[in-house]
């Protein structure tokens, strides 16, 4: 098993968030094998029903067992979106009991569509994702990545086709149990035409308009349908970065999906092998870089703002990195291993007209350098440089 990234506190109630697959029950039954603990897993349908029905009886069995275990150290409820009523008991127990909850969950939408207000701030939030490249270690493989993504259980399979069937029916599972099971929508026949074009949009900004005229619905519900892929812990947005807050709302966003074998079940391309120098690898080198970071500084709770940058002339910078008080990280992705000062022309110029502002370069190149005041950087190396360690 490898060793995750993550590291809650010892000493306070905590969510866990990633999508299905990520690993967040093997996980929380590692990390608390040697701890006192009760384990409720709502994914066995005979406790969610008894829940959804009589969710007083959580509390019932709770107290019951205290009763027995008084040295009862932590409570784990494994995917507690399935019955969010759970959660006032939840509340109560942290309260009057002083007790330690562990609770788990793939969909952060039916918790807020419930109005929970997850505990108040009596239970911190964590994180779990596909697998960084730090978690890996000696078993990275980039070009497995660009190929089959990084969820635990690809790791587990040992050919090209058990892999491919795995990633396709994740993709068809999600459809199955997070959208018609929820009943996050009333139609099902457009989402499902909706996930390939999604998954083709990814990285690409958004122009609801366009995919409204492929699928046959209205901007609005497109959107909506973007939502519930972030809802769902299926991918995350990236706003236009702009000094100002308020006209970066007023921007389109890019949307990545939360790992690239999933985007690519989801667009039909796991037959395509990502080969170097083609317009293909680059786009999954880039997707994986950001996937990265965007792991990395949740993970490691660096707290920086991510967005995209594009001018008016289409000089585009990948990924900027804020927040109050540091200089601004300019990051441009590049797949190549040999960097020619054309290459970053517009991030040269985008450089100077950005005060306090560092730009970089993660790229496949061997040996760290510098064009002007750009750092030309190998793409590990560089996640270590701006602080993603």
């Amino acid at each position: 098993m490898f060793r995750r990234f993550l590291s809650p506190s010892n000493h306070s109630s905590f969510f866990l968030f990633g999508a299905r697959g990520t690993g967040k029950s093997t996980w929380l039954k590692s990390h608390f094998s040697q701890k006192n603990i009760l384990y409720f897993d709502l994914l066995d349908p005979a406790i969610e029903n008894l829940f959804l029905t009589q969710p007083q009886r959580f509390k019932e069995q709770i107290l019951n067992t205290l009763g027995k275990q008084p040295k009862l150290e932590w409570i784990i409820v494994d995917e507690v979106q399935k019955c969010p009523a759970l959660l006032n008991y939840v509340h109560m127990l942290i309260e009057e009991k002083k007790l330690k909850f562990a609770l788990s969950g793939s969909s952060a939408r039916r918790l807020k569509q419930k109005g929970v207000n997850l505990l108040a701030g009596r239970a911190f939030i964590e994180h779990l994702f596909p697998l960084t490249q730090w978690e890996l270690d000696a078993d990275f493989d980039l070009p497995s990545i660009l190929s089959y993504g990084s969820l635990p259980h690809v790791f587990d399979l040992h050919h090209q086709q058990e892999k491919k069937d795995f990633l396709n029916a994740y993709a068809l599972t999600y459809v199955q149990n997070e959208i018609q099971a929820e009943q996050w929508i009333r139609k099902l026949t457009p989402f499902r035409k909706f996930l390939p074009i999604a998954a083709q949009m990814n990285g690409k900004i958004l122009n609801y308009h366009k995919i409204e005229k492929d699928i046959g619905v209205d901007w609005s519900t497109i959107k909506n349908y973007f939502d519930i892929l972030e809802d769902t812990l299926m991918g995350f947005q990236l706003e236009g970065w702009h000094q100002s807050v308020r006209k970066r709302q007023r921007q389109a966003p890019k949307f990545y999906f939360f790992d690239i074998g999933i985007k690519k079940a989801l667009e039909g391309s796991l037959d395509q092998i990502p080969t170097p120098g083609t317009g293909f690898y680059g786009e999954c080198f880039e997707h994986f870089v950001i996937l990265e970071i965007y792991r990395l500084n949740t993970l490691l709770k660096k707290d920086y703002t991510l967005s995209y940058l594009r001018t008016k002339d289409d000089a585009e910078i990948d990924i900027i990195m804020s927040k109050p008080g540091v200089p601004i990280l300019l990051i441009e992705i590049k797949s190549s291993s040999n960097i020619t000062e054309s290459d970053i022309t517009n991030l040269l110029n985008l450089a100077r007209d950005i005060p306090n502002s560092r730009p970089y370069v993660l790229c496949q190149e061997s040996i760290p350098r510098k064009i002007g005041p750009v750092e030309i950087l190998p793409w590990k190396q560089g996640l270590g440089e701006i602080g993603l360690t």
